[in-house]
């Protein structure tokens, strides 16, 4: 099936390319932009993204790996009412 008609991309070729990831790198986390560059490919449209994400999500090999999962809620997260230290007054609506 044609996922991505811009770059004329099968979900034969995105499933090809997150084995190949995950043979070459078990703890790598797969993006979507990371299947484009391996396909030698870059998004165009977009047009296509909701079933590229779908056709990538019925892949086994796309699991986060192990030791990376829960890495945000432990690491890196602003604090309440710290907005990269600006004033609420500052936003733009």
């Amino acid at each position: 099936m044609i996922v991505c008609h811009c770059q004329a991309i099968s979900s034969a070729d995105v499933h090809a390319a997150i084995d190949w990831m995950r043979a070459a790198d078990p703890d790598t986390i797969i993006t979507p932009g990371k299947v484009y560059r391996a396909l030698g490919k870059a998004a165009d449209c977009g047009s296509c993204m909701q079933l590229f994400l779908s056709t990538m999500r019925q892949n086994d090999n796309l699991m986060v790996p192990m030791q990376l999962r829960g890495m945000r809620r432990q690491t890196g997260q602003i604090p309440e009412g710290r907005n990269e230290g600006r004033r609420k007054s500052n936003r733009l609506p």
